[in-house]
C-alpha cells in the first residue's frame, strides 16, 4: 500500500542537517507499516523497538549517551546498529519519557544516526506533562488515514487517478464515464474511509461487513485509549464527547454545543476532553472566522467551532450508517449526509496542510471552509449532491469578492460566474 509520506521519509533520509524524526499519527493509521516498508527499502538493516510492549526498553535509557544506548540495544537485539546503514525505530516513544529526552541527545551527539519515533498518543502524553521534549532538536511528519488519491491506488486505480489530477489542473470536464466511476469509489470511501487495514479488507474481500468488524475495533482501541494520559475524573467525557461529534453533525445546525452533550454542559467542563481528542488526532476543530482579514488565525471566534472525526468511515462506522444508506439517495438520511461530506472534504483539505476556518453572517448564511490557496482567501462550500443553488456563497461573493470560489459537488469540473465546480473526488487536488 503505498503512501505520499514515503517521498518525505526520502527526503528526510538525504538531508545532511537531518535530526531524528518523530512520526506521528492515531492508532492504527499504518505508522509501523509505512515505516518498516521505508527500512526495508532503503536501509541495510534495522532495529525496532516498542516501549509500550516491552517495558523494560526504559532501562536502556537512564543514561543518555546515544554511544551507550546503542550499545544496550545491539546486545539486546544481536544485531550490529552502524551509523547511516541501520535505521532506528523507536515505536510508541511516549511511553518511555527517557527516551523522547534521549533524542535530543542523538540530534546534538550522535546525527549520523538515523532515529524514527513513532507515538499514537506523543501529543497528549507531552502536553499533559508525562513525558520531556527535545524542543528544536527533532523534526515532524503527521501520517493520516489514506486520503482519496491514497485510496485509489490501493484499489488499482492509479490511471483513474491522474485523469482526476488533469481535468483538476484543465478545468476541464472528466468523461462522463470515468466522472461516475470516481463518484461510485468516492461513495466507497464515505463508507470504508483510510484507516488501512479496513481499506485492505475491502479490497480483499468486497465485504461491508467484514470493513465495519475493523472499524469497530478501532474505535473501541480509541476508547480504550481515553483512558490513558488522562485524568480519572475526565475519562468519560472524553469519550462522550467523541460520540458527540457524529450526532451533532446529523444535525442542521453543525455547529459543535456542548448544552447537546449535556443539559446545562459548558465549555469549562469539557475543554479539557477536547483538548485530549485533538491532541491524540482523533478529532480536529474547525472555527469560526469573525473577519475576512489577515492573518485569519487572528480573526477566529475561540467559542465557535465545528469538530470533525478525523476519518470519515469511522464517522460511518460510529453511527451503524450501512453501506446502502450511502449508495440510496434516501432523503431521510440527507442531514447525516451533509455532515459526512462536510467531515470528509475538511480531512482531505487538512491532510493538504491547509488551513481551515468557516464563515458565517448572522443567520443568513454560512460558507463551509475559508482558507488561503497561493496567497488568496478562498471561500469553499460543500454540497453533497448536485444542487448548487447557494444564497450563502452568493453573499460572501457580494461581500468579499475574491478572485474566485470553489463549490464542490457530485458535479463535475468546470468554471462559471467566478466559481469553481471540483467533484467531491477531486479535493485530494485542492491544495
Amino acid at each position: 500500500m503505498e503512501r505520499k509520506i514515503y517521498k518525505d521519509l526520502l527526503l528526510w533520509k538525504s538531508k545532511d542537517s537531518r535530526k531524528p524524526l518523530i512520526l506521528q499519527g492515531t492508532r492504527q493509521v499504518g505508522k509501523t507499516y509505512i515505516v518498516n516498508l521505508f527500512a526495508g527499502r532503503e536501509y541495510a538493516n534495522s532495529v525496532y523497538l516498542n516501549f509500550e510492549k516491552d517495558k523494560g526498553l526504559s532501562d536502556f535509557f537512564t543514561n543518555l549517551s546515544p554511544e551507550i544506548i546503542i550499545k544496550k540495544i545491539s546486545a539486546y537485539k544481536r544485531r550490529d546498529i552502524i551509523a547511516g546503514q541501520t535505521l532506528l525505530i523507536f515505536d510508541e516513544i511516549q511511553a518511555c519519557p527517557d527516551a523522547i529526552t534521549s533524542l535530543k541527545y542523538f540530534c546534538e551527539n550522535a546525527p549520523e544516526y538515523h532515529v524514527i519515533a513513532l507515538g499514537s498518543l506523543l501529543g497528549v502524553s507531552v502536553n499533559r506533562g508525562v513525558s520531556s521534549f527535545p524542543v528544536g532538536k527533532v523534526e515532524f511528519m503527521t501520517l493520516y488515514p489514506l486520503d482519496f488519491e491514497e485510496y485509489l491506488w490501493a484499489r488499482g486505480e492509479e490511471s483513474l487517478a491522474h485523469m482526476i489530477r488533469e481535468s483538476f489542473s484543465k478545468n476541464e470536464a472528466l468523461d462522463l464515464l470515468f466522472h461516475e466511476r470516481a463518484l461510485d469509489y468516492y461513495r466507497e470511501y464515505l463508507f470504508v474511509g483510510g484507516m488501512p487495514e479496513a481499506v485492505e479488507e475491502y479490497n480483499k474481500n468486497k465485504n461491508p461487513d467484514l470493513v465495519r468488524i475493523i472499524q469497530d475495533s478501532i474505535l473501541e482501541a480509541y476508547q480504550n485509549d481515553m483512558g490513558k494520559y488522562n485524568k480519572q475524573s475526565e475519562i468519560p467525557k472524553t469519550r462522550i464527547v467523541y460520540k458527540s461529534i457524529s450526532t451533532q453533525l446529523a444535525k442542521e445546525n453543525k455547529k459543535f454545543k456542548y448544552s447537546d452533550i449535556k443539559h446545562g454542559g459548558r465549555a469549562s467542563e469539557f475543554e479539557a476532553a477536547i483538548e485530549w481528542l485533538c491532541l491524540a488526532g482523533i478529532a480536529a476543530q474547525n472555527y469560526r472566522i469573525e473577519q475576512i482579514m489577515l492573518p485569519l488565525s487572528a480573526y477566529r471566534s475561540l467559542c465557535d467551532y465545528k469538530f470533525y472525526m478525523s476519518d470519515v468511515g469511522l464517522l460511518s462506522a460510529s453511527q451503524d450508517i450501512r453501506f446502502d444508506d450511502i449508495l440510496i439517495d434516501n432523503p431521510m438520511f440527507d442531514n447525516f449526509k451533509g455532515g459526512l461530506t462536510e467531515n470528509y472534504v475538511f480531512c482531505q483539505l487538512l491532510i493538504n496542510g491547509l488551513s481551515l476556518y468557516y464563515w458565517t453572517s448572522g443567520n443568513q448564511a454560512e460558507v463551509d471552509f475559508i482558507t488561503r490557496i497561493a496567497g488568496d482567501i478562498i471561500p469553499i462550500e460543500v454540497k453533497s449532491k448536485t444542487n448548487n443553488r447557494s444564497k450563502s456563497l452568493k453573499t460572501y461573493i457580494e461581500r468579499y469578492s475574491p478572485s474566485y470560489s470553489i463549490r464542490i459537488s457530485m458535479k463535475n469540473f468546470g468554471y462559471e460566474n467566478g466559481i469553481r465546480s471540483v467533484p467531491l473526488y477531486a479535493v485530494f487536488c485542492i491544495i
